[in-house]
Formats: C-alpha cells, structure tokens, sequence
C-alpha cells in the first residue's frame, strides 16, 4: 500500500452543501434558511455574548481591581543563570536576548541575587538587588545602573 492509493471510508466523506441551487436541490429557494426573520438575512448573526435579550453573563457580574497603565514590565535575571557568559563579557539587555535568558518585550532588566557567581563581569542593567550587587562586586566584576 502507497500513499496514492489511500482512500476514505465509505460514507466518511460528504459532498459539500451547495444552497441556492434551484428548487430541485433541496435547498433552493430559501437555501434552507426559513422563511422570514433575522436568521434568514444575509449578516444575521448573533454577536458573540449574546443571551436573547437577557442581561449577559460579563454584565451581570461584578468588576473587580483595575489596571495600571503606567506599569513597567521588568525581566528578572538571577545571578545563577549569568554562567553562560564568558569572564569579563558585557552583560546587558541585548545579550541577555541573544543568551536566551530574556524572552519577549521588556522594559528593563533586574539582576536578583539568587545562586553564585565566580568570574567577573560587567553588568550593565536598569536595577539591581543589593545581594547581586555584592557577589557581583566580590568577583571582581562592575555594576552599572542605566
């Protein structure tokens, strides 16, 4: 058996429904649609949320909270992940992107002082926790706060 000579099942296959056709069809004339009414106009379609008049679910429950528009999406790095760069390498938002560290659109990028650091780097983020600050100085690297 060969790819070309593969064929469906008997009755899985059902010829499309061609309405308006003539009468002789089945489905002439009102193309199975009815007589009269919204449904049977063209663009007579309910809008998604619609419950026949009742008052729909996203209004009747309540709101809650609210959003800040004016807030910052910071990627966090820990001080664990920097081993993939090479001793005395520039850290910045740019490698990061390139390392695979960061992902998507950000803001800006906070260093956090999770795990161990042994060779020095210069790091160059828009914040920074006071713990990474210290391994990072204790290594001998620099910290540069944009």
């Amino acid at each position: 058996m060969r790819l070309n000579e593969l064929s469906p099942a008997n009755g899985s296959r059902s010829p499309r429904k061609r309405v308006g056709r003539g009468v002789g069809s089945g489905f002439g004339k009102t193309a199975g649609r009815g007589s009269n009414g919204f449904k049977s106009r063209s663009g007579g379609k309910v809008r998604p949320g619609f419950e026949g008049g009742q008052m729909p679910i996203h209004r009747r429950l309540p709101k809650r909270g609210f959003t800040n528009i004016f807030m910052k999406n910071i990627a966090e790095v820990n001080i664990r992940d920097l081993s993939v760069f090479e001793s005395e390498s520039v850290v910045d938002l740019p490698a990061l992107i390139r390392s695979g560290l960061v992902k998507g659109r950000h803001d800006g990028v906070k260093l956090l002082g999770h795990g161990e650091i042994n060779h020095p780097l210069t790091i160059k983020v828009n914040r920074i926790s006071k713990s990474a600050r210290e391994k990072i100085e204790t290594a001998g690297g620099t910290v540069e706060v944009k």
